[in-house]
């Protein structure tokens, strides 16, 4: 696997594999059938145990295909560009509610859903309810419902090669800048400096004049004494 280029999460790579042929769509636009079947084979798949395939393309076949005995299709040897989606440990990731659940809420991002435990979700006790599909803080009541989005730290990953869509990966947003977008939005806005008030005509208050200076002042000199008589 060369990787081309990456990002949060993402990364661009080129791959090379086996892509078989059934003997029904063999014919003249074999590029464009290499195309859907190396999709259905190798997207949603996971690589490496750790990278999963999102989406693949310019699918190009390499030299002739081969013939197993006893069957029918042809394995062609083909390269691809593929899209892969990696989480990791302590990434920080943005995402929407999907579900709430009697022990916390699953969260989508990108192509994978993870978990906000109840304790992990706020530093309050949760009141929980299932049915209405919504969380609610005890005391600050802040609350979470399916559709929000929100922003939350990666802390455990384990992903499954049979199911990807299964694997478990825990969250927390009980962490500084982590929460519900409107929470760390609000908590931007009370930790900025508040501008000075300004007067009913929209102009600044003049800054107050300097006390003057007192004068500096001199000692007298003491009275010189009259000249003595005579």
């Amino acid at each position: 696997m060369t990787q081309l280029a990456r990002g949060a999460m993402y990364l661009i790579d080129h791959r090379r594999d086996v892509v078989r042929i059934p003997p029904s769509r063999l014919g003249p636009k074999i590029e464009t059938v290499l195309t859907e079947l190396a999709q259905q084979q190798f997207e949603g798949k996971l690589v490496d145990g750790q990278n999963l395939t999102v989406m693949i393309q310019a699918v190009t076949p390499i030299g002739e295909g081969h013939i197993i005995h006893g069957d029918g299709g042809v394995y062609q040897e083909v390269e691809y560009q593929a899209l892969m989606f990696r989480p990791e440990i302590q990434e920080v990731v943005e995402g929407a509610i999907v579900e709430i659940r009697k022990f916390g809420a699953f969260v989508r991002f990108g192509p994978l859903d993870g978990l906000l435990h109840v304790s992990q979700i706020m530093d309050d006790r949760v009141n929980i309810d299932e049915h209405n599909q919504r969380l609610v803080g005890v005391e600050t009541k802040r609350d979470l419902k399916v559709g929000y989005k929100v922003r939350a730290r990666v802390v455990s990953l384990s992903l499954s090669e049979i199911s990807p869509r299964d694997s478990k990966i825990g969250l927390t947003m009980r962490q500084p800048g982590l929460g519900r977008l409107e929470w760390i939005q609000e908590a931007h806005k009370k930790s900025e400096p508040k501008p000075a008030k300004k007067p009913a005509g929209g102009k600044a208050l003049p800054k107050p004049a300097a006390p003057a200076a007192k004068p500096a002042v001199t000692p007298a000199k003491p009275a010189v004494a009259a000249e003595k008589a005579g």
